[in-house]
């Protein structure tokens, strides 16, 4: 029988206590039990399910998981999740701002963007750094500059690194035939929904039916499939982003937060309030922090501007400067202002974080997509291909990097034809009634919601 994954309490235990480490508790007597009962590591990079276990490994690891949420930690302090102690430590917060007015064809844009660099990123997602460097540069597509291809890949390299098997019958280049469904995508469609059913003011709560009414549990993952099971099991959000949820900190609530910044032209406050009721239905501190800073990113670009720099600067004013994520985007953008190859950036990003932090991790990925931007200047090919180079969770970082370097260009007739052409203005989904749905019609119910008043 399939074993499920990502909700097993000893799949969850391994990586709690990686979060654990890296949110200052000490864990050292609960991970010494863990592993002298026979329980395992969690992988950093993706692996196989673990073997079945037996019931006193999973209610052990159950009990560990309990014990740990109620450790200590020393970076709480700066480090929240409340909004309004947010907001305290942030000097910069922006005062709130009347929405600029938007415009459909950046929304356009946009929504292509995000689909496009998703697609770029969705063959090799889960591959090693080294094997994406080597699978385009088999087919003399490195440095990237377009879609990856099977065609002329020796088959022994193949063997070693197969692509994402999941997606590549529909996104090698070869195989494009429009936008086929993924999460990156499916989610800022249930965030349209949301703001088209309740505005504005939706809650959390809110956030929670959408999901029970609209989002199928299996198109679920990490946090998002945590907390749609702790619903399931009665909790209420906040809880639902911290019950026995090791990945709170991952990617999940960053690739949801594009709508809240495309629907915020020109006001990084309400962007990154919206961002942070959506976000902490699942997630915690810097996984709420990372979708925070893109909403406010996105809100800072949707307003006609062309200077990425100042978007991330933007970005910035809204997470805590002393967080784990502020230091790690400081860090990347330096990085990518100070050297000349992008590859340098890149392995250093790896050196820094590869070895502690899960590949969907919300601070390395969040930080790959500010150098991409950075080291591209804000240009589209230049930021979703440097995204997807620098590995880790390249779909989604491409496919913000994505959304952020097309509304930038403000019109999706400057965005390269070789990249939307396949695209065929059509996009597959599991949400409501979109499947099927053109990006052009996506942009103008994005418009109308960001014309509310």
């Amino acid at each position: 029988m399939h074993r499920l994954t990502w909700v097993q309490p000893e799949d969850l235990l391994g990586h709690e206590l990686r979060q654990a480490a890296l949110d200052g508790r000490e864990a050292t007597v609960i991970a010494a039990r863990w592993k002298a009962a026979g329980g395992k590591e969690a992988p950093l990079r993706a692996g196989a399910s673990p073997d079945q276990p037996s019931r006193y490994l999973r209610q052990l690891a159950r009990d560990l998981l309990d014990e740990l949420a109620d450790l200590p930690s020393r970076l709480a302090g700066r480090e929240p999740t409340d909004l309004e102690k947010i907001k305290a430590c942030c000097p910069d917060w922006p005062a709130p701002a009347r929405a600029a007015g938007s415009r459909a064809l950046a929304l356009e844009a946009a929504w292509l963007g995000r689909a496009v660099g998703c697609l770029l990123g969705k063959p090799v997602e889960k591959l090693p750094l080294e094997a994406i460097r080597q699978l385009a540069g088999s087919t003399g597509n490195w440095p990237l500059n377009t879609y990856f291809t099977a065609r002329g890949v020796p088959a022994e390299l193949l063997r070693s690194h197969p692509w994402n098997r999941r997606s590549a019958p529909t996104s090698l280049a070869e195989n494009i035939d429009g936008m086929p469904e993924d999460d990156d995508l499916n989610y800022p469609l249930l965030n349209l929904l949301l703001l088209r059913r309740h505005g504005r003011a939706f809650t959390t709560q809110d956030v929670a039916t959408l999901w029970l009414d609209e989002l199928p549990a299996g198109r679920t993952f990490t946090a998002e499939r945590i907390a749609y099971r702790n619903l399931l099991l009665g909790l209420e959000p906040p809880h639902t982003a911290r019950h026995r949820n090791p990945f709170r900190e991952w990617i999940g609530a960053l690739i949801r937060a594009d709508v809240h910044g495309w629907t915020n032209p020109g006001d990084p406050a309400a962007a990154a309030e919206q961002a942070h009721r959506d976000a902490t239905l699942t997630h915690t501190a810097n996984g709420v922090y990372a979708a925070m800073f893109t909403a406010a990113t996105i809100a800072g670009a949707a307003t006609g501007t062309h200077d990425i720099h100042a978007c991330l600067r933007t970005g910035l004013t809204v997470i805590p400067p002393a967080s784990r994520l502020s230091q790690a985007i400081r860090h990347a953008i330096r990085l990518a202002a100070e050297t000349a190859d992008f590859d340098e950036v890149v392995d250093e990003l790896h050196a820094t974080y590869a070895h502690t932090h899960h590949w969907v991790h919300a601070i390395p990925n969040t930080a790959l997509i500010a150098a991409a931007l950075t080291h591209a200047d804000g240009d589209f090919t230049g930021s979703i291909c440097k995204a997807v180079s620098g590995g880790w969770d390249t779909d989604s970082n491409g496919a913000t990097a994505g959304s952020i370097a097309a509304l930038l260009t403000g019109d999706p007739e400057r965005l390269p034809d070789r990249w939307t052409a396949p695209l065929k203005n059509r996009l597959a989904t599991s949400v409501a009634d979109f499947d099927g749905t053109g990006f052009d019609a996506l942009a103008h119910l994005t418009h109308v919601e960001a014309s509310r008043p």
